[in-house]
């Protein structure tokens, strides 16, 4: 079975990473769930936990097991890495190499597994030069993005920067793992 590595930072798109979490699993994918702290705020881990079936890792200083440094087994045993939704603070981070949480000290320690990012965020914040930049640093980094799409978003702005339909996000995913397999 195989297992994606799914990292949630704090956007309000957050709720919807419990649907892509589903979805993978109902496609007989492991998923381990990575969440931000602040994400937390916006969808409690206790879902993600549920529907997952696994714990999910919020401290990069919990180490459960003795026998693991977590945030680097978590990566050896994962398939794919996908960020989703992918605040403006995490894209930051992971292209900078700022490892402050259990998400980013995750990311920098990925390596040859298929990235993915799929940004959450208001137009403006989206379009800003530094994100473009961070994305653009990113893709040079080896990470796929998935294009957040045109929307109403939760401020009330119409414009790009909503979290692509999950569909696409977990058919993304689907593909990626079956082109891994090949």
């Amino acid at each position: 079975m195989p297992t994606v590595l799914l990292g949630i930072s704090a956007s309000i798109s957050a709720y919807k990473a419990a649907d892509i979490t589903s979805q993978l699993k109902k496609k007989n994918i492991d998923v381990e769930v990575i969440m931000t702290n602040n994400s937390t705020k916006i969808i409690p881990a206790l879902t993600l936990q549920v529907l997952s079936k696994n714990s999910v890792h919020t401290d990069v200083m919990l180490e459960d097991n003795p026998m693991e440094i977590n945030h680097i087994d978590l990566v050896k045993r994962a398939d794919l890495f996908l960020v989703a939704p992918a605040s403006a603070n995490i894209i930051g981070k992971i292209a900078n190499g700022i490892a402050d949480d259990m998400l980013s000290t995750t990311a920098l320690a990925v390596h040859d597994i298929p990235k993915l990012i799929a940004p959450a965020m208001n137009t403006y914040m989206y379009e800003n030069l530094a994100i473009q930049d961070n994305l653009r640093k990113l893709e040079r980094y080896g990470y796929q993005l998935i294009e957040p799409k045109t929307s109403l978003l939760a401020c009330g702005d119409y414009g790009k920067g909503a979290l692509e339909d999950v569909d696409i996000i977990v058919a993304t995913v689907c593909r990626i793992l079956n082109q891994s397999k090949e």
